[in-house]
């Protein structure tokens, strides 16, 4: 049996926090492989700086290239439409039966788990990661757990330290300026987003 980690997002762009967010879930949880994830229409999005999906899967692809154990799945993009938590892992848990997924959120979607479309279905599919936004998160997301997610059926890891964030809303807007950005991301995702002229205004 493995243990797979799912990241779901826009990516837009992926950047390296991303990339670090896995390896950090990959060694704690001593995952087998991770699976990135790109959302078609996120639910609670309205981003007039939202690529087409065909960008973010190819950036998202160009930033794993050089892990052997990181995926990108089109699944909710073929899917079209509002993307749900739920409905991904229950087609993810259909392609891996006898496998753990382990759903990787932060901290702001761990707290609002219980209020997403079926819960219940996320927790029975997967075990919940929660990565903190700093030290002080840990006690806040374990009262939250114990008090609202576990009432209703999920079993969570959270961890007690942070990973370096990165804002893609800063990468965008610093796009033409690589020498701020260069840190953050991938040098083959740049090149792709200079040369097919993303988030230029």
């Amino acid at each position: 049996m493995n243990k797979i980690g799912i990241i779901g997002g826009t990516f837009n762009p992926i950047h390296n926090g991303h990339i670090l967010l896995a390896n950090y879930c990959k060694e704690k949880l001593n995952l087998n492989k991770i699976i990135f994830i790109p959302t078609y229409t996120p639910p609670h999005k309205s981003d007039k700086d939202l690529v087409s999906e065909v960008h973010r899967l190819n950036m998202c692809s160009i930033a794993v290239q050089n892990f052997e154990d990181y995926l990108v799945s089109d699944i909710e993009i073929k899917r079209k439409g509002k993307s749900y938590t739920y409905e991904t892992l229950t087609n993810l848990k259909e392609i891996y039966p006898d496998d753990s997924l382990y759903f990787i959120t932060g901290a702001d979607m761990f707290l609002t788990l219980e209020k997403w479309k079926n819960p219940n279905v996320i927790f029975d599919k997967a075990i919940i990661a929660a990565v903190p936004r700093n030290r002080m998160d840990f006690e806040v997301l374990n009262s939250h757990y114990i008090n609202f997610l576990k009432p209703l059926g999920a079993t969570a890891c959270i961890f007690d330290e942070p990973v370096l964030s990165v804002s893609s809303t800063f990468i965008r807007e610093n796009i033409d300026n690589y020498d701020l950005i260069e840190s953050l991301i991938d040098r083959n995702v740049y090149e792709y987003i200079t040369k097919n002229n993303l988030y230029r205004k």
